[in-house]
């Protein structure tokens, strides 16, 4: 036979068997091997997308923080990585890179992108580019769809395993609602258990999966044919005629729709779930992309950060969230719905790129309907990572449907090294020709590729593994605090930040418990005799309270717009008055800070106001409780710290009608309508002393009558106070008030004190 290589004839014949016998025995057992290879790691991919779809619905943990998100983003992680190392070794082998196009390959890229962009620029860096690592492995996931599954076999195998999955979470659920549990952990025994966490997230999972399996039970038994809906898998099912498929899905149909009604069943009666009423989702959007004083334009463009919503949620809900009786103690940490989500954390940018991938989704085919489903789900209800992981791999299951059904539009593609007038890498059709030059040069094109996903996986794979190993340290330390093992707590509290410093939780925890292990040795050392204190236990306890206020002040740096954090440092200072060195100015400029991050929260005026009633402040503390009063006009807590702080100012008439107020609040409630009766009786006792001394014209100060130690707002823990007083960091404020809400309330934000030298 003859072959051309640009003006040379290679001539080949094939009559010589020497020839024959070299061919056979080198070239051809090689090539053999060589695909071989490649075949193999095709089909390894293909298990490991069908390990990781039959593992996501059911798949949950007691060793992590969160036992039933995490453990599903540590198999995505794992799951992915490993795909995508196995997908570049075997284009290495190949000796070229082949990949596949897509309908939705641009928006899905885009709204990754967009994301990647809100969390660089997001207010609260870490926390976003933290949520944002699972997001971009969702991202790879659904192309890794696209490039291993190529066949209609391959399709049903993973359609399959997804059903699996999610029969064997409805199995759990139908048990667990019948009282027999199948889980040997004593924490799953609960009637209303589900291994999502959620019974609103097994209900949209199994809501969106259901179709699948009617749409198979359907086609198995229906005697109809040439359907549109059959075209996909007529073919491949005429050539295997196999009733255990049809048993299979028929199965699964049947136990997926009992699970799906006992979870509805129970979201309706005794499980009834806590979602953002849809106009405050909608107001707290509107308001983070349009009234973040000082970042308006980043804001509008891209939102607050992907995954914190937390933040927007306290800065930017209105005071008229307090009178919803049922939420208003609430904090949300997702929106009304998913696209309302997206609004506030991605911005315009993001809601556009999300907005576009619907588009391309309705434009492409409307006959899909568990995407669809996905699609109104998302425009009304809130999602959790599952359901956006489940929503893109619909998604590519959708794209895959659509390939199968266009083969000549999304063809496999062949990459190739070309000059810089072609396009330097180009794109070509697998059965269209290229010089057998720019094959050569092509070869070095699928280590490249390699690399670049080594690096793509690799940074992000980094950091996540250290996040996955410091929450499991931290969860042993959350065990050992509830056996009362202080040091076990303190060791393993240290280790999660030393392996992964950039989560505030962590900071918080180990700061109360540095406060609390130097409280007990400060109490300690007080009772015994100052001559047989240990110097060294009164710097233990001075280095404690100092790791403990440079944790608290590590959360925020690490997360500065997030409420929680300052609360948490103005607790640290407050416990530390009298002992440390204006420990209450600091007290009070940090709590300051949590009321510019959530303006519209009365809880937070009252921590304010029980620190002035603890310093003796009282016309301050009177006047952050009622601002508390103005937010929750029906908040019996506010009147009862009111009424307290009027009764040691004097105005004994004004406390007892706060006291009367609280009364009617707590009608309900038998120990708080004891106690604030004995509240009464006390002040009126006091009243009518008063009355007597002033008949008996004396101008004393009045007395405190008898009564119950007071039950006002009052820091957790409280070293004893110190002559002279330690010397102590002072908080970094730089955080102006900002929020819908801010015009409510009357505190600004001043600048920490200088301490004193």
């Amino acid at each position: 036979m003859d072959r051309k290589l640009n003006r040379f004839t290679i001539s080949i014949d094939t009559s010589n068997p020497f020839l024959l016998q070299l061919i056979s025995t080198y070239f051809l057992p090689f090539m053999n091997k060589k695909q071989q290879l490649v075949a193999y790691f095709d089909n390894l991919n293909l298990f490991f997308l069908g390990l990781f779809l039959v593992a996501l619905p059911v798949l949950f943990l007691s060793t992590t923080t969160d036992a039933f998100v995490l453990p599903k983003q540590i198999a995505l992680t794992v799951i992915v990585s490993l795909i995508a190392i196995s997908f570049g070794i075997k284009t290495i082998i190949d000796g070229r890179l082949k990949l596949r196009a897509s309908p939705f390959h641009l928006p899905v890229a885009l709204f990754i992108f967009v994301s990647f962009l809100s969390a660089i620029f997001s207010v609260n860096r870490f926390d976003s580019l933290t949520a944002f690592v699972p997001l971009l492995f969702i991202g790879l996931l659904y192309f890794a769809f696209i490039n291993i599954v190529k066949n209609q076999k391959q399709l049903l195998f993973i359609l399959s395993a997804l059903i699996l999955g999610t029969v064997l979470s409805s199995i759990l659920a139908l048990f667990s609602f019948a009282k027999i549990y199948l889980l040997p952990f004593p924490y799953t025994h609960v009637q209303f258990f589900t291994t999502f966490g959620s019974l609103l997230d097994q209900a949209l999972y199994l809501a969106l999966i259901l179709p699948m399996t009617g749409y198979f039970t359907y086609f198995f038994f229906s005697t109809m044919k040439g359907k549109r809906h059959a075209e996909a898998f007529a073919t491949e099912n005429k050539k295997n005629k196999t009733g255990g498929q049809a048993i299979f899905f028929s199965a699964s149909f049947i136990i997926i729709l009992f699970g799906l009604a006992i979870t509805v069943y129970q979201l309706f009666t005794t499980q009834k779930p806590l979602i953002l009423p849809f106009d405050l989702g909608l107001q707290t959007a509107f308001a983070a992309i349009s009234q973040d004083a000082g970042n308006v334009l980043k804001s509008f463009l891209l939102g607050s950060g992907v995954g914190t919503y937390l933040i927007d949620f306290t800065r930017f809900k209105p005071a008229l969230y307090n009178l919803n009786e049922t939420l208003w103690s609430f904090t949300f940490f997702r929106s009304s719905s998913y696209i309302l989500e997206i609004l506030a954390t991605t911005g315009i940018m993001g809601i556009a790129s999300f907005l576009f991938l619907v588009f391309k989704i309705v434009k492409e085919d409307r006959s899909f309907f568990p995407i669809l489903l996905a699609v109104l789900a998302a425009l009304f209800l809130p999602f959790s990572f599952t359901l956006v992981m489940l929503f893109f791999v619909l998604l590519a299951i959708f794209a895959l449907i659509r390939i199968q059904s266009n083969p000549d539009k999304y063809s496999e593609m062949d990459l190739y090294l070309m000059s810089l007038k072609k396009g330097f890498v180009v794109a070509v059709p697998e059965d269209e020709r290229v010089s057998n030059a720019e094959k050569k040069h092509s070869k070095v094109l699928p280590v490249f590729f390699f690399l670049f996903l080594i690096v793509i996986i690799g940074i992000p794979m980094y950091f996540a593994t250290r996040f996955f190993i410091s929450d499991f340290i931290f969860q042993r330390s959350l065990v050992a605090a509830s056996e009362n093992k202080g040091l076990d707590t303190y060791q393993l509290q240290s280790a999660a930040i030393a392996v992964f410093p950039y989560r505030d939780v962590y900071y918080r925890a180990f700061s109360q418990t540095n406060l609390a292990l130097a409280n007990a040795l400060a109490v300690n050392a007080q009772s015994q005799d100052a001559e047989n204190q240990d110097p060294q236990v009164q710097q233990n306890i001075v280095t404690m309270i100092q790791q403990a206020i440079s944790s608290a002040r590590g959360a925020t740096t690490v997360a500065p717009f997030t409420s929680f954090n300052w609360n948490n440092l103005s607790s640290v200072y407050r416990s530390l008055i009298g002992f440390g060195q204006n420990a209450d100015q600091f007290a009070v400029v940090t709590l300051q800070q949590a009321i510019a991050l959530d303006p519209s929260s009365p809880q937070q005026y009252v921590e304010l106001g029980g620190i002035y009633y603890q310093l003796g402040q009282y016309d301050e503390a009177i006047r952050q409780f009622q601002i508390a009063i103005q937010l929750k006009n029906n908040y019996a807590n506010a009147y009862y710290n009111l009424g307290h702080a009027l009764e040691e100012k004097g105005d004994l008439q004004n406390a007892l009608l706060a006291y009367q107020t609280v009364k009617n609040l707590v009608s309900n409630n038998e120990e708080n309508s004891k106690k604030v009766d004995q509240d009464i009786a006390a002040l009126q006792s006091k009243m009518e002393d008063q009355k007597a001394q002033q008949g008996n014209q004396t101008n004393t100060a009045p007395v405190d009558g008898e009564q119950q130690p007071l039950n006002v707002n009052q820091p957790s823990t409280t070293l004893p106070e110190r002559d002279p007083q330690i010397k102590i960091p002072a908080p970094t404020v730089t955080i102006a008030p900002t929020g819908a809400a801010g015009k409510n309330t009357n505190t600004k934000t001043t600048p920490a004190p200088t301490q004193d030298r």
